[in-house]
Formats: C-alpha cells, sequence, structure tokens
C-alpha cells in the first residue's frame, strides 16, 4: 500500500468524483483509477461504488478511509518533523475559522507565514465553532479559530484567549433606530432578526442575552454567513447582532450600541496532543504562546 494510493482514495471520496480527484492529485483521470483499483485488488475488496452519474463509498471503503487519513497524516507529520529538525518547516497547515473573526487578521498572517516558509501547502475552512473544535479533536485541522459565549470554553482542546469583544446592532441606513447612539435589548426584542442557525456558538451569544434579560424575539431569517446576514440587513429585511471589531467591514449597514449587549470571548485553539512545526510556526507569527490552557 502506497501514500499516493491513499491520496487518491481520500481525493475520491472527499470529492465524489474520479475526474475532480484527478484534478486536485494533478494527474490523468487514468492513473488515479488504475492506482485504486490495484490497492481495492490488494485489499480484496471494492471501496467505491461507480455509476455512470455517481461516486460514493461502499461500506467496505467507509471503513477504509479514517485509517487512510490517519495513517497519511502520520507520514505527513512525520515528515514535517524530520524538516523541521533540521531547520525547515514543511507540510501541511490546516486553518479553521468561524466567519466574524477579528481578534486576529488571518489574511495578513497567512501572507506572512507564506513568504517565510513556501513549502508549506495551507488549507482553509470556514465554519461553526462547534464544528470546528471536533475537526481539531479528529486532527482534521490544526489550528482553528472560533467565537464563544462568556459562559462558555473550547473543551477537549488546547486553547488559548485572543480577545473579549460586545455585540452591537446591525440595521439598515434608513431604519427608524439609525440614528439613535444606543438602544436596549428590550427596545431591539421588537424587531425582526437575522441571524446564524439556532444551536450554534455564534447564535448563543445572542439567545442567552435576550433570555437573561427575559425577552423573547423574532428570528425570521437563519443564515450560515454574516456578510448574508450584512446583506439581507441591508435590504431593510431584519436587524442583526454582530460584535462590533468585525462590523467595520461592512457595507451598506449601520451600527448602534447595545447598553446591555451581549459578550463573546474569541479564542484560537490547537490538539492538546501537540502542533505540527506548520502549525507552532504560524502561531508564533501571531505571538500565541507555546503552552496554553486545556479543557
Amino acid at each position: 500500500m502506497e501514500l499516493q494510493q491513499l491520496r487518491y482514495v481520500i481525493a475520491v471520496a472527499e470529492t465524489n468524483s474520479f475526474t475532480r480527484a484527478a484534478e486536485r492529485c494533478l494527474v490523468v483521470q487514468s492513473a488515479l483509477s488504475h492506482q485504486i483499483a490495484r490497492l481495492e485488488r490488494e485489499l480484496g475488496a471494492r471501496l467505491f461504488e461507480r455509476t455512470s452519474r455517481r461516486v460514493r463509498l461502499t461500506p467496505a471503503g467507509a471503513a477504509f478511509l479514517p485509517a487512510a487519513r490517519q495513517c497519511l497524516d502520520a507520514a505527513e507529520r512525520a515528515a514535517a518533523e524530520v524538516a523541521a529538525a533540521v531547520g525547515e518547516v514543511r507540510g501541511r497547515l490546516a486553518v479553521g475559522l468561524i466567519p466574524t473573526v477579528a481578534a486576529v487578521d488571518i489574511p495578513g498572517a497567512l501572507r506572512e507565514f507564506r513568504e517565510r516558509y513556501p513549502h508549506v501547502r495551507i488549507g482553509l475552512r470556514v465554519g461553526a465553532s462547534e464544528d470546528l473544535v471536533e475537526q481539531v479533536k479528529q486532527g482534521a485541522i490544526d489550528v482553528a479559530f472560533l467565537g464563544l459565549p462568556t459562559t462558555a470554553r473550547p473543551q477537549g482542546v488546547a486553547a488559548h484567549e485572543l480577545a473579549r469583544d460586545r455585540l452591537v446592532a446591525v440595521v439598515a441606513p434608513d431604519h427608524p433606530l439609525a440614528g439613535e447612539p444606543a438602544v436596549s435589548l428590550r427596545r431591539l426584542s421588537s424587531e425582526e432578526f437575522v441571524d446564524l442557525p439556532a444551536g450554534t456558538a455564534g447564535r448563543a451569544q445572542s439567545d442567552q442575552a435576550f433570555s437573561a434579560a427575559g425577552l423573547s424575539r423574532d428570528v425570521a431569517f437563519e443564515v450560515s454567513t454574516a456578510d448574508f446576514m450584512a446583506r439581507l440587513v441591508g435590504q431593510g429585511l431584519a436587524i442583526a447582532m454582530l460584535p462590533s471589531a468585525y462590523v467595520p467591514q461592512l457595507t451598506g449597514v449601520t451600527t448602534i450600541e447595545v447598553t446591555d449587549a451581549p459578550a463573546r470571548v474569541e479564542y484560537v485553539i490547537w490538539s492538546p496532543a501537540g502542533r505540527p512545526p506548520a502549525a507552532t510556526a504560524f502561531l508564533a507569527i501571531l505571538d500565541i504562546p507555546a503552552v496554553s490552557g486545556t479543557d
């Protein structure tokens, strides 16, 4: 069993396509298909069901995939450790982040990192805080940037607090509240809101604040990204609550201070089992200490 075969299997599983997998792996499709067929013969089981319309994992393939990922990851980490021992940083860096991260200039940090370590392959994943925590635990992501209510802390990972922030109200420029210097949660509770999906950490920040104040609100729209929230707000369809450090990036909306606003904490997290050299080098650019708290 060769590492290249594992890469091909993972690529097909993630793209559900031999064609797209070959494009990702920079090989011709016939070579990729040949290597996967060879691996299937070695294993004595088919890993994929192939039809003219789709490709999907067989039960055997689904059982094989986690081990394949672990094996490939271990090999890549080993190579990266060897390179680090002779003063080079290589391998991969998988970074996860919430859409509203504001405590760190991620693009700027990545630019500096890329200039210093051009041989590192970088992958970015945007998602909800709770999903990013699970991906760090599983080893799919090396470093992640989260935003959580002040009542929560990342569990099962190493974490470093980056910053604390308060949410502000975001309304259309012609909204009746747009000229107000500040409003209360009680005043906002009569408005229709756009927010992140129920159950997410980003949504919990506002939900908990309204609940603690004994108030309810109408979330008329649920969306998965803050920029689309702002687009709905700009059309006058609803108002939103977003971190004050993030909203300067938005256009076409007006922000208002909230006197009893909910707060959130931004964290950077990584696996308590340790950080690969590329992740350590990336966090060093951000002046993140090598050791932080673990819950």
